[in-house]
């Protein structure tokens, strides 16, 4: 059975705040053309633009879940997590040092609190944000199982377009300093562990963490964090209605000429079934359905890390998907950390090297 030999990831025995919702992501992109392009045929709609600043949602009634602010090169800046009470954003200015509370100049409104992360990720909180009106989409098929018909004299059809996104559901990064970083989220937004992944040594390699919302069930992970040797974005997950419509996402991006990252498949941890895509600056994006739901009292569960935990069923991860871009900044990175990072060392980049390419 294996071990986990390092203090993160934990839960706190008393958070700051504790955040309601992943919110929205924040890129930055030198040109809105093609970043909308990508997302609308991906599933998104535009809910707002300006000169500055490109808006995308989903069709539940958040107002908002992804947000492109120009600039000259492409990056992953952070994050949006909602709190219920101005309260949690004032006792998470006082613990963290931040800047003062602001009135969010976003749609939604309400208030905001930017802070950074021990892996200079900027997170920003907000509470009161107004919500928009639902969209429509449509609902999930029903299945003739066996033994068990529920559609009679009727045919699947669903249309041939892009799949209705419904929601952001969760963001995964690499970080170099493991422990403090997941250490963070705990600590000041409440994050739990739902699953661990463990190197031989007893390190955690990936942690899968969700909200804590007491008895109401939460996504199986809002936020998982990779041991790597340097901060970066890995991906982003928009849940749709059903696996017909991550299906028809494959379909219609494939005859748009994006270029396909993995899948069709279905994860082991959180059991979703995912189809991954990469925009314009190769960053990737997965529509999943089905993902496990778990309260509070769910304990963490933790597992040996593999190449054949990542999945069921479906194509093998390619080497490709967690290959990094080793350019030379990423270079100098991986040097830099080395010396100055406590959660790395030469073998544990070696026996991630093996393990996923």
């Amino acid at each position: 059975m294996p071990e986990l030999r390092a203090l993160q990831p934990a839960r706190h025995p008393s958070p700051t705040a504790k955040a309601t919702s992943l919110a929205y992501l924040i890129f930055e992109r030198p040109d809105f053309g093609p970043a909308e392009s990508f997302l609308t045929d991906f599933g998104l709609s535009v809910a707002h633009r300006s000169e500055d600043r490109l808006y995308l949602r989903g069709t539940s009634a958040a107002p908002y879940c992804y947000r492109i602010e120009r600039a000259e090169r492409p990056r992953f800046v952070g994050m949006g997590f909602t709190v219920a009470h101005r309260r949690d954003l004032e006792a998470l200015a006082d613990a963290c040092g931040s800047a003062p509370i602001r009135s969010a100049e976003h749609p939604g409104g309400g208030e905001c609190l930017s802070l950074l992360d021990p892996s200079g990720f900027v997170v920003e909180v907000v509470c009161a944000q107004t919500p928009v009106p639902e969209q429509p989409h449509r609902g999930p098929l029903h299945f003739n199982h066996a033994g068990h018909g529920r559609r009679i004299n009727g045919t699947q059809r669903p249309p041939a377009s892009p799949p209705e996104v419904i929601r952001l559901g969760h963001c995964v990064l690499e970080v170099a300093d493991y422990q403090a970083t997941c250490g963070w989220y705990t600590q000041h937004l409440g994050l739990i562990p739902s699953d661990v992944q463990v190197l031989p040594d007893g390190s955690p390699a990936v942690s899968f963490l969700r909200l804590d919302l007491g008895e109401q069930a939460a996504d199986h992970h809002t936020l998982a964090l990779a041991q790597g040797f340097m901060p970066l974005y890995s991906h982003s997950a928009y849940e749709v209605v059903d696996t017909d419509a991550v299906g028809m996402g494959q379909r219609v991006l494939r005859e748009r000429g994006w270029k396909h990252a993995w899948g069709i498949g279905r994860h082991i941890l959180g059991s979703q079934i995912f189809d991954y895509w990469q925009d314009p600056w190769g960053d990737k994006h997965e529509h999943y359905c089905d993902g496990d739901l778990f309260t509070a009292d769910r304990p963490t569960g933790i597992h040996p890390v593999s190449r054949d935990a990542m999945s069921q069923w479906g194509q093998p991860m390619p080497r490709s998907f967690t290959k990094p871009r080793m350019t030379p900044s990423a270079i100098a990175a991986l040097l830099r950390n080395l010396r100055r990072s406590p959660d790395l060392s030469l073998a544990k980049l070696m026996t991630l090297a093996r393990l996923f390419g």
